[in-house]
């Protein structure tokens, strides 16, 4: 005769379950990663090639995120080289890189963390490499970008919207106080 499990082994056995089927109802993907834009001004040549190649690059770094279907997001990370020597311009190299991620399951902070700073990681090493072949391309030597930590910039920017929030909340309530001791 078979034993009939206890309840607490029952109860264990459905949490288990759940468990299970609540972590495989979580899903990534990513559905295509592409060059949505890139470009290349080079206003300062012929003549910055007769010139010692010194020059003083500024790098910006820009990501951006949208909702494109059901569970589907783009995610585009911008990056922009400007190379100046003396003062001018010698090269602008702007690259868009796109992607388009599945992300399901996941709660609200997660999927924000996913699209804010894992999804732009994925990107980036795409978005260096265009940098670094069509700064080659134009005849300059290859702008190799440094790697970026995209999670400690998403913690960073999360802090800072949390104390600006905070800041808000401080100013309304001080603004609300004001009114009170002048009565």
């Amino acid at each position: 005769m078979a034993k009939k499990p206890t309840t607490d082994t029952a109860n264990a056995a459905n949490t288990d379950a759940s468990s299970a089927s609540s972590a495989s109802a979580q899903q990534f993907a990513i559905q295509k990663i592409y060059l949505k834009d890139g470009s290349l001004e080079t206003p300062g040549t012929p003549e910055v090639f007769t010139q010692s190649w010194k020059p003083e690059a500024r790098v910006e770094l820009n990501t951006r995120r949208s909702s494109i279907g059901e569970n589907l997001y783009e995610v585009v990370v911008t990056a922009t080289v400007t190379a100046t020597m003396n003062e001018k311009t010698a090269y602008l190299c702007e690259v868009h890189q796109a992607g388009v991620f599945n992300v399901s399951g996941f709660d609200d902070n997660a999927t924000d963390q996913l699209l804010g700073a894992y999804c732009p990681g994925v990107l980036f090493p795409y978005a260096r490499e265009a940098i670094t072949d069509l700064t080659g391309k134009a005849g300059f030597p290859p702008m190799t970008l440094s790697p970026v930590n995209f999670d400690a910039l998403y913690a960073r920017q999360r802090q800072q919207a949390t104390e600006a929030a905070q800041s808000a909340d401080g100013g309304n309530e001080q603004a609300d106080a004001e009114p009170d001791s002048n009565s």
